[in-house]
């Protein structure tokens, strides 16, 4: 069976960090994806990767604060968040698609085939 199962959320302080984990099982994916839902608002992709040539995409608002990274051996994603601000309050999920997937649709839901169940990052 395949499998994303995020960890690494919690609670922290503005201008804390947070690493999050998404450990993959089950099958060896193209492209993986952070997204995130705040309540009241639509999912929102954040930051992705394409493991085939390591290209990484992030939106306007995090870039220079998150990083995304995939370790291979352990077939396990992360995100680094830095200088978290409240606004980054959120369900975070990973995201895994099978193959590559154009840059414009990078953050589009519907190229990614298999969802983590989610872990909850509250800034405060």
């Amino acid at each position: 069976d395949v499998q994303l199962v995020e960890s690494g959320g919690g609670s922290v302080q503005a201008g804390g960090s947070v690493r999050l984990s998404c450990a993959a099982s089950g099958y060896t994916f193209n492209t993986y994806s952070w997204f995130r839902q705040a309540p009241g608002q639509e999912r929102e992709g954040v930051a992705a990767i394409d493991t085939g040539d390591g290209s990484t995409s992030y939106v306007e608002f995090v870039k220079d604060r998150f990083t995304i990274s995939k370790d291979n051996a352990k077939n396990t994603l992360y995100l680094q968040m830095n200088s978290l601000k409240p606004e980054d309050t959120a369900m975070y999920y990973c995201a895994a698609g099978v193959h590559v997937v154009a840059y414009w649709r990078i953050f589009n839901s519907l190229e990614y085939h298999y969802w983590g169940q989610g872990t909850q990052v509250t800034v405060s």
